[in-house]
């Protein structure tokens, strides 16, 4: 390793149950890295550029492996740039270690909002937050299906993500005539899902809102055929990975998801490529297309690049006052943080819809 390298070091589930995003994340990192080196690196000051050099665990998709990671990347690896794991769950573990070591987590993989309640001052998130997930889609509905009005969220009951979401969702909902939400926590320990089919033909939604885990809408979305002939709607927070349709296949058809980022949607004045240049340059290094959460990743680095650049700094607090005073766009959409606290303020959810296998243009943004 030269000392000229940047340093960027990660803890990533490429095993375990987030396997699959965290290999999309883990290679967004890669082609932004790619992308940087291929530029002659990154600027820090008087011309001078440097390398970057990643530095990455598996956490095999568990918080404590992931602290671990992170403890080793802070205090042996000594890396200047410590970027996030995948999920909130392992992004919280890992956040405690970064700010004990007042070192900024670049976090472009955990989106609930209680990240971002902790008081943490060295968090930047890149993502829109879980509770603006599906804060517009009630009145989305209301535009679109105005005689729908009976909604029933079922929701994570692990964790903190899936409840944001759901919380999002009932304080739009109280804001919008005529509709009403039941919200239902889910386990997915349970062996059997009859107890929540149960409970959808007992309430007789007309809209079903899934945000658990990947694993756990996609169970739900198989049990489809089950559900009360009311449900005229479905939406699910998995519904925004390409996964989605190609685990269901026909099942996914019409149901709706939160995107952070799509292909065609593009922005003013950005910094960086464009989407263009990311999706083709993706599919050539990988050899399939990307998700949103891959193009997260590598928007990361370009909103990191931009704050090095300005900061011509690699100090963590001189990159913290930077970042809180950026206000720009990339291909991934506007970046912009509440300074205090580190949420992701500029960014906005995009809705998409599922036909034929193929993801439908974005039809609001959110």
């Amino acid at each position: 390793m030269s000392d000229h390298d940047i340093r960027v070091g990660l803890s990533v589930s490429v095993s375990g149950r987030f396997k699959l995003q965290g290999q999309q994340a883990l290679s967004g990192v890669l082609l932004w890295q790619s992308h940087a080196n291929a530029q002659g690196g990154i600027s820090i000051n008087s011309g001078v550029s440097r390398s970057v050099r990643l530095v990455w665990y598996d956490d095999g998709s568990r918080a404590n492996r992931a602290r671990d990671n992170v403890l080793q990347l802070i205090r042996n690896g000594n890396v200047d740039i410590l970027l996030g794991p995948y999920s909130s769950s392992l992004t919280m573990a890992a956040a405690e270690i970064a700010e004990e070591d007042k070192k900024i987590i670049w976090n472009y993989g955990g989106a609930s909002d209680e990240i971002f309640s902790r008081g943490w001052r060295y968090m930047i998130g890149m993502a829109s937050p879980a509770s603006d997930y599906l804060r517009a889609f009630p009145q989305w509905l209301a535009e679109q299906h105005p005689a729908l009005r009976r909604i029933c969220v079922l929701y994570s009951a692990g964790g903190t993500f899936g409840w944001q979401v759901a919380r999002g969702m009932l304080e739009s909902v109280l804001l919008v005539a005529g509709q009403s939400v039941e919200l239902v926590p889910i386990n997915s320990s349970l062996e059997t899902y009859d107890t929540i089919l149960r409970t959808l033909v007992d309430i007789g939604p007309e809209i079903v809102v899934l945000a658990g885990s990947f694993q756990d809408d996609l169970a739900l979305m198989r049990t489809r055929h089950r559900w009360p002939s009311t449900v005229r709607v479905v939406a699910a927070v998995a519904a925004g990975l390409g996964d989605f349709s190609a685990e269901l296949g026909q099942i996914a058809d019409a149901a709706l998801g939160p995107s952070q980022w799509e292909p065609g949607v593009t922005f003013p004045n950005i910094a960086g490529p464009t989407s263009d240049w990311f999706l083709d340059s993706f599919q050539k290094q990988f050899g399939h297309a990307p998700d949103y959460i891959a193009a997260g990743s590598f928007a990361t680095g370009v909103v990191l690049t931009e704050c090095i650049r300005r900061a011509a700094s690699l100090d963590d607090e001189k990159l913290r006052s930077t970042v809180s005073d950026l206000d720009c766009n990339t291909f991934y959409g506007r970046f912009r943080i509440d300074a205090r606290t580190g949420i992701q303020t500029g960014h906005r959810v995009l809705l998409i819809r599922w036909q034929g296998g193929y993801k439908k243009e974005a039809i609001k943004r959110l």
